[in-house]
């Protein structure tokens, strides 16, 4: 990006100009990561599209920051969750190795980086995000316990108080929140006990069970909705 006029290059210059046939006069959104302009196409061939800005599109900071601490299931489903957890505005995802995870997952999950990476930069798009989520390391149950927000919240099952009554009545802007979501066959009693002792709140999202990525996605919504009040 430059005074008035941008460049890009590469795999996502390829696919304007060769799935999407773009063309000089053309009008897109683009972002350099801290703003977002409404552009139009000056010239474009092969992996390479020029720009010239038109204006500055007005692009709202988020009012909470979200780390979404999700157990690691079924490679289809967490890629869902972490497209709905990008759109929906997460600032953060940790994948984490909880007892009743899946085995191979957690080694499995440091080759698939680039892929998630991926991801989550086109789900920032679709949703006009200057900045897509951080996709942290995948870590041990353990390790996820320590992360610091302003509020944690352990996701249980209908037993547990809902995740709206155990939000703050003071919502601070921009206010760290951590939601660490369990794996396909629910938590053991030692997890339970491990996140209680490490300060975690338990919350539910109801009377019914829901599977891993409709949990995340309904949580990020509660708390993002909360925020914006």
């Amino acid at each position: 990006m430059r005074a008035g006029a941008a460049e890009l290059r590469g795999d996502d210059a390829r696919h304007l100009t060769r799935v999407l046939r773009a063309e000089p006069g053309r009008q897109y959104e683009i972002s350099d990561g801290q703003a977002a302009y409404l552009a139009e196409i000056a010239e474009a061939r092969g992996d390479r599209v020029l720009f010239r800005v038109v204006e500055p599109v007005v692009s709202p900071e988020l009012p909470v920051r979200i780390t979404l601490i999700a157990a690691l299931v079924k490679f289809d489903r967490f890629e869902w969750m972490l497209e709905k957890a990008t759109e929906l505005g997460v600032e953060r995802i940790l994948p984490v190795e909880a007892a009743r995870s899946e085995k191979g997952l957690f080694e499995a999950s440091h080759k698939r980086a680039e892929r998630w990476v991926r991801i989550v930069r086109e789900a920032g798009q679709q949703s006009r995000r200057l900045r897509a989520p951080e996709i942290l390391p995948a870590v041990r149950f353990e390790r996820a316990l320590a992360e610091a927000a302003d509020c944690r919240y352990f996701l249980e099952e209908a037993l547990a108080p809902p995740l709206a009554r155990q939000l703050p009545t003071a919502r601070i802007p921009s206010a760290r929140v951590a939601l660490l979501l369990g794996p396909e066959g629910g938590w053991t009693d030692g997890e339970r006990q491990a996140a209680s002792g490490a300060g975690w709140l338990p919350v539910s999202l109801g009377p019914l069970v829901l599977r891993a990525e409709t949990a995340a996605a309904a949580a990020i919504a509660v708390v993002m909705n909360s925020w914006c009040v």
